[in-house]
């Protein structure tokens, strides 16, 4: 399976440079840090693509499956779930009296509107009129809405360009699964209105990133820019933040600490950032004044515990401790079946400790009779 390619202006990063324009001509030039993570989701989509091809019969069952290096049994299941959903499109779509076509790992241009700009689409489900992309992510860390998610309706338009002449295509339907945050995001959209989209947001925005114009802005699509950590503008909005956030509260207006509120988590990821550059050169040989490299805390180890536990029997005491297994272990041990019968009506969730987050967040509002409710239960 072919390693993918990305665009200068790919659809993966769109939602960075439509914002702040600038920023792709900024990063030039910088390397790529691959994160752990990154690499990770690399072989989870390969996985995906492989069980897809398998089911639909595009490549025997026997076909070699490329090294995995980040595999797990974790993968696995997000993998076989990701072939269930896909199928359960398909079958959908026939039910209608429609016969799909499906495409994996399909290169899509849309260049027409973003110069030398295209995707590859992880599934493509096509009949007359209607148009399915189901989009893998494995990352748990960030969940991901396809409601006006760019980096989709980008992928929607290559779509069109490349298949609207042969099929009537009036909707789209964009889907994000991403099993590790139990996600399933759906946003439909007709094809006019993503059209009408692509010239007159798109398209010129598309423009100046190009050439390196526009303006700059920061916001939470700076998470994933390479230079983030140095951007002049990132550090300005963050430190006119910092300087309302460390004054004494009484003193702020109410609008000011929703506006704190709002930003105060970006202060923070930008603060860790720029702290994690310094050190990263100062390893290199940087040297910053006024700092100095040291060897930070570490804690006490065994060098053998093999040897350790060995002595300890020997002058006749017990070196363990008894404890039970976490929930996932216990599931890993028993296997879910068994795990289901054997402790049905024996695990709990306690409610979670309040937190405060933006209005938009999908889970419900927190209700203090109900948690302590559920709290004198369990007590009980």
């Amino acid at each position: 399976m072919e390693v993918r390619k990305h665009a200068i202006l790919s659809a993966s990063s769109s939602y960075r440079w439509l914002n702040c324009p600038p920023s792709v001509s900024l990063s030039e030039g910088v390397s790529d840090e691959v994160s752990e993570f990154a690499l990770e989701g690399t072989d989870a989509h390969t996985l995906c693509e492989y069980k897809l091809k398998c089911a639909l019969d595009l490549i025997d069952g026997d076909h070699h499956l490329p090294k995995l290096e980040w595999y797990s049994e974790e993968m696995e299941e997000c993998a076989n779930g990701y072939v269930a959903f896909v199928l359960e499109k398909i079958e959908d779509v026939k039910k209608d009296g429609k016969d799909p076509i499906v495409l994996i790992e399909q290169r899509l241009d849309y260049s027409n509107f973003v110069e030398s700009g295209f995707g590859t689409g992880d599934c493509l489900i096509i009949a007359d009129g209607t148009l399915h992309i189901i989009d893998y992510k494995h990352g748990r860390g960030i969940q991901v809405d396809a409601n006006e998610n760019s980096q989709m309706m980008l992928y929607a338009l290559g779509a069109l360009e490349l298949f609207g002449f042969l099929y009537d295509i009036n909707e789209v339907t964009m889907t994000i699964y991403q099993p590790r945050r139990s996600n399933i995001s759906t946003f439909k959209m007709s094809s006019s209105d993503l059209y009408q989209w692509a010239n007159n947001v798109l398209k010129p925005i598309a423009k100046l990133a190009h050439i390196g114009e526009g303006e700059f802005k920061a916001g939470d699509w700076c998470q994933f820019c390479k230079v983030k950590t140095t951007c002049r503008e990132r550090a300005n909005e963050n430190m006119r933040l910092a300087r309302l956030e460390f004054l004494d509260p009484p003193l702020l207006e109410d609008s000011e600490i929703e506006e704190i509120l709002q930003k105060v988590d970006e202060v923070v990821e930008w603060v860790n950032d720029v702290k994690d550059f310094a050190l990263r050169q100062a390893i290199k040989g940087k040297k910053w004044k006024g700092f100095k490299l040291v060897e930070g805390r570490s804690n006490r180890k065994y060098s053998d515990e093999e040897k350790v536990a060995k002595q300890v029997e020997q002058a006749g005491f017990n070196p363990y401790e008894m404890k039970l297994l976490g929930i996932t272990e216990m599931q890993k041990l028993l296997g879910k079946t068994k795990f289901t019968e054997l402790l049905d009506g024996l695990i709990v969730k306690p409610p979670g400790k309040p937190t405060l987050v933006l209005e938009s967040d999908k889970r419900p509002e927190y209700n203090p009779a109900k948690a302590d409710f559920m709290t004198n239960e369990e007590e009980n």
